[in-house]
């Protein structure tokens, strides 16, 4: 069959501003965005299944059914390994809605075809295998604890579970522990077989590729799918109203508190949430928002942060902040409340309205632009019920009023509609209604759009024609520049500037403050304030990033062709007029302070560090190149002063030495000029030396154990050091041989032994780092796991070294590397990010692209022996440092848990058992009134589980508990009848005197013993 003839099967439904759907007989639909302006192209299949679509004793399963796609089917056994053979960029994701695959290729028809291919293939005839399922669990399972370390990502998963009692997005999206670990394969064949199917699955492609060519391989390989027989059942649970405030408080490990406060709000699809989603940037932006100057500014809180969930169902406004060290996390929600929940009554301004609805247009206008970034976007979009609701967005956001905002804010944020802080009752109902979402068909209609965007030129990114199309010269101040136009989509550009100063000696002690200065400088200009700032750049669609290092002061800014010359100038006013301004200088420290306080206590951090300061020279403390630990770090931006950033900018800092690119829509001849004037007569008498680094460092070959009590997810993180240049002929060599080590993902040695075979990890793998002036090479290999599974990985991972030591890579690995990292430089040189930052990089090196040119080649002519040979010559597993830092004595920790709980001991005692199995230590038997069932009791008392964490305390809440002892759990009612009034006990209640298997969701896991300490005050 001709590929015409195939199209002719897909029905034409509907085309919005270049996006073009189709559906096949079979129910399969597609969309179709071509754009020539990058030589890659993206295949997103969105399956509308998620976390939403879960039922009893299946939390997770659609996010571990999305891991069991990546291991094969008849067809395509190793799809990992295929897709990096591709140079794919390629991932699967889960949400509460749906679940997607997608893979960005370099654009040609076999690309397309092959991804096309797979994706049907993996549909419906994955292998979803038991074996495979055990291993993957262990990886979900490590996934899971990798979250279960971030205070912020647990406390919002525990508020949201706490909002919503019945719909399925009170269900976190990777599951529970239980679930994940016991899931029959028979359930998730059911589940696979029910949902992955062609009348449920939405086909998107994007990018540089044939519509016709497109419409027929779609045909090809979904069209002959049969559609299912069964009917497909949506799901109609709807979260009642909620009537009053609830509370929710988590305890763990850690060093910087937090707060967030949650409402229901409407689906995506209704108007209200256009508003609300508004709102949430009036009050969540940096730095006009209401929170941000009520909880930054007075320096109650680090940082805040929010979002509005668009959602299939009714969804979530969230707002959440980190609390300053020494501040108390109630009085940081206090004052959160107060600001989210007077706004509606206050009302907003039109300024403040206007500001948000720039930033959110600014941001639509931006993902609109990147078709690979937007292809897999759509599948949000979609799976709220139509593709559509995109553009319906920014129609709506034009149409925003203070008056919609403030109506919305009313309506939702409110304190029966919160979830947050302490649960206090009401004495009558107070329910806010949510609106179901509306009729798509009927509210959308034949809803047409506007005129598709500017289309950009297939560029051709190979090094030859980047350098052929790319203008060098040296500026008059001294800087080097690199500019390349060429016809982007959107008319976008970008821009990097990158000054550097002083030297090794004259830096000395100035490091944080190098870090500090750039940042700084973006705060605010002579005749900008900060707002101000950020508000014309909205106005001009435009992004500004500043970063520092030490003697490098770096500035990124993204575009559209018409705003950049008024977006240069004010790149302009940045560097040569900053104000500088105290105030933003403390806020920026508060939040530098809060970052590595909190690192004090996280595993990843911890080991990061470590081999940092074990890998670096040895230099004095106030020398730029000294490697910091993190305690260090808490000190140097203690005391980073005004003074010394001051100091940077007017002494050192300068527009003669450092480098320029600018890629995208521009003409040189108009833009030359520009730069030329922002970095004319700006010199320092500091004379500018880069600060060398060596690589010949003594790395002893050994173990190093960091301690992180109450940590679920551990981290290992191993490397050496060794004296190489990104020149010496061992280089490429020893690059491909990392590449098949760790650094090709799911496909590479480590990823496949320790992921895909052990189960052992979620992310594992390796990075080699060599400096092209310095002989200094870096190896570094990486995991995480559960903290009992660490001995196994330090030896599955010693083994994977160690065999690539003695055995080497074989002819059909290197083939491999050589294929999917020439690629994977294809798609790399496709975003004009990374291509400004590559010429940048040249014009500081003095290269030209040629340099790729003649690396690839010399790439693609390696052997074998070359690569084993390196690797033999430059690995040394003597000086080979392992560090791994988690909570690797739980048991330990567990019983200096229970030792600290508040209720002081008065008497040892051995623990007994009752015929039922409940277990008791009367700590004081008392000499009052003994309770019987039919008695109310007070008491004081405090929970916690087999690990340690307190669920429950009247202590914490300042005043005893009353309660009939006949209305608590049967382990209460039996243990509190041991002892008298002033009397003492220790319980530990098996789960069935407790709560059984279900639990008390989210306070207490099913099946969980509970352990009490329970001071009896009163008998009535």
């Amino acid at each position: 069959m001709t590929g015409a003839s195939q199209a002719i099967a897909a029905e034409e439904v509907t085309s919005v501003e270049g996006i073009t759907e189709y559906q096949l007989e079979n129910g399969v639909r597609v969309l179709l965005f071509p754009d020539p302006s990058k030589p890659q192209v993206t295949v997103n299949m969105t399956v509308f299944v998620g976390s939403r679509h879960e039922g009893y004793g299946e939390a997770g399963m659609a996010h571990l059914l999305e891991h069991m796609l990546f291991k094969g089917t008849p067809t395509h056994p190793n799809i990992p390994k295929l897709l990096q053979e591709s140079g794919a960029n390629f991932n699967g994701t889960t949400w509460l809605d749906r679940t997607n695959y997608y893979e960005t290729l370099p654009a040609s028809p076999e690309n397309l075809s092959m991804a096309l291919k797979l994706e049907a293939d993996r549909l419906i005839n994955s292998y979803v295998k038991g074996e495979d399922l055990e291993s993957e669990m262990s990886v979900v399972r490590s996934e899971f604890e990798r979250g279960e370390n971030s205070p912020s990502r647990i406390l919002g998963q525990r508020v949201t579970s706490a909002a919503y009692e019945w719909h399925n997005y009170g269900q976190s999206t990777i599951g529970n522990r239980a679930d994940i670990e016991r899931v029959p394969v028979e359930s998730l064949r059911r589940f696979y077989k029910k949902y992955y199917q062609p009348d449920n699955v939405m086909v998107i492609v994007a990018g540089a590729f044939d519509p016709e060519f497109a419409l027929a391989e779609i045909n090809a390989h979904f069209g002959v799918i049969p559609r299912p027989d069964r009917v497909l059942e949506g799901t109609y649970t709807e979260e009642p109203a909620q009537d009053g405030e609830r509370m929710v408080t988590l305890r763990r490990v850690g060093d910087v508190g937090l707060a967030a406060a949650l409402y229901h709000i409407s689906s995506g699809a209704h108007p209200d949430y256009v508003a609300i989603d508004v709102f949430e940037h009036i009050m969540t932006a940096s730095p006009s928002g209401r929170l941000y100057e009520g909880l930054v500014e007075s320096k109650l809180a680090a940082s805040v942060s929010g979002a509005a969930y668009s959602l299939h169902d009714p969804g979530m406004l969230r707002f959440m902040a980190e609390a300053s060290p020494g501040v108390d996390p109630r009085d940081v929600l206090s004052k959160m409340l107060e600001i989210v929940e007077t706004a509606g009554e206050d009302g907003v301004t039109e300024e403040e309205v206007e500001r948000a609805k720039t930033y959110w247009m600014k941001t639509w206008e931006m993902s609109f632009a990147d078709s690979s970034k937007l292809a897999v976007q759509l599948s949000e979009w979609a799976a709220q019920g139509d593709w559509r609701l995109m553009f319906l967005y920014r129609d709506r956001l034009e149409a925003v009023t203070t008056e919609d905002v403030d109506r919305v804010a009313k309506k939702y944020v409110r304190q029966n509609n919160r979830t947050a802080g302490l649960f206090i009752p009401t004495k009558e109902p107070d329910r806010v209604t949510i609106p179901e979402t509306p009729d798509l068909a009927e509210m959308i209609g034949d809803y047409k759009g506007r005129e598709a965007v500017a289309m950009g030129e297939a560029f051709d990114v190979s090094p030859e024609n980047i350098e052929s199309r790319t203008t060098r010269l040296t500026l008059p101040s001294g800087v080097k520049a690199a500019f390349l136009p060429k016809k982007t989509r959107g008319e976008s550009v970008v821009v990097q500037v990158n000054l550097r100063y002083g030297n090794s000696e004259a830096l000395k002690g100035l490091s944080t403050a190098c870090d500090l200065l750039p940042t700084l400088m973006a705060r605010g200009t002579k005749d900008l304030s900060r707002q101000q700032l950020q508000d014309l750049l909205n106005q001009k669609k435009a992004k500004l990033s500043a970063s520092g290092t030490a003697g490098l002061a770096s500035f990124d800014i993204q575009t559209r062709k018409e705003y950049l010359p008024e977006v240069l100038d004010v790149l302009r006013q940045v560097l040569r007029e900053p104000t500088l301004s105290s105030e933003e200088l403390e806020l920026i420290r508060n939040k530098r302070l809060t970052g590595y306080e909190q690192q004090l206590t996280d595993p990843m951090a911890l080991a990061q560090t470590a081999l940092v300061v074990a890998t670096s020279e040895k230099y004095p403390r106030d020398d730029v190149r000294y490697a910091e630990t993190i305690e260090e770090k808490i000190e140097s931006w203690k005391n980073v002063s005004h003074d010394d950033v001051t100091k940077l900018f007017n002494e050192y800092l300068n527009g003669t030495n450092g480098e320029v690119a600018i890629v995208g829509d521009f003409e040189i001849a108009e833009i030359q000029p520009i730069v030329e004037s922002i970095l004319a007569d700006w010199t320092s008498d500091i004379e500018f030396s880069r600060n060398p680094r060596s690589g010949d460092v003594d790395i002893k070959g050994m173990t190093q154990k960091i301690l992180t009590p109450g940590k679920e997810n551990a981290t290992y993180l191993a490397g050496t050091v060794f004296p190489m240049k990104e020149s010496n002929p061992d280089y490429i060599g020893l690059m491909m041989g990392n590449y098949v080590l760790g650094s090709s993902g799911l496909s590479s040695r480590l990823g496949d032994r320790v992921r895909q075979q052990e189960g052992l990890s979620y992310g594992v793998g390796s990075f080699m780092r060599s400096s092209p002036l310095d002989p200094r090479t870096t190896l570094m290999v990486y995991a995480i796991a559960n903290p009992d599974n660490m001995p196994k990985v330090e030896t599955v991972i010693r083994e994977e070294l160690e065999l690539l030591i003695d055995k080497g890579v074989t002819e059909e690995e290197l083939a491999t590397a050589q294929k999917g990292y020439l690629e994977k430089q294809l798609v790399n040189r496709s975003s004009d990010d990374q291509l400004v930052n590559l010429l940048t990089n040249t014009a500081y090196l003095g290269r030209t692209m040629e340099y790729y040119s003649e690396q690839e080649a010399a790439i693609q002519k390696l052997t074998v022996d070359d690569v084993n040979a390196a690797v033999k010559k430059r690995l040394d597993l003597n000086h080979y440092l392992v560090i791994a830092a988690g909570d690797f004595d739980r048991e330990k920790s567990d019983k200096a848990m229970k030792k600290d709980q508040p209720m002081t001991t008065e008497k040892e005692t051995e623990f007994k058992a009752t015929t039922s199995g409940l277990k008791y230590k009367i700590i004081k038997e008392g000499d009052g009134k003994a309770p019987v069932p039919a008695n109310t009791v007070v008491c004081h008392y405090k929970g916690w589980l087999d690990n340690g964490e307190t669920f429950d305390s009247s202590y914490d809440r300042g005043q005893p508990a009353t309660f009939p002892l006949n209305g608590v759990i049967r382990g209460w009612t039996e243990g509190l009848q041991l002892i008298k009034e002033g009397g003492k006990i220790e319980l530990e209640i098996p789960s069935d005197l407790g709560y059984g298997d279900r639990g008390f969701p989210p306070v207490i896991p099913g099946g969980a013993t509970l352990h009490f300490e329970v001071e009896l005050l009163e008998v009535k």
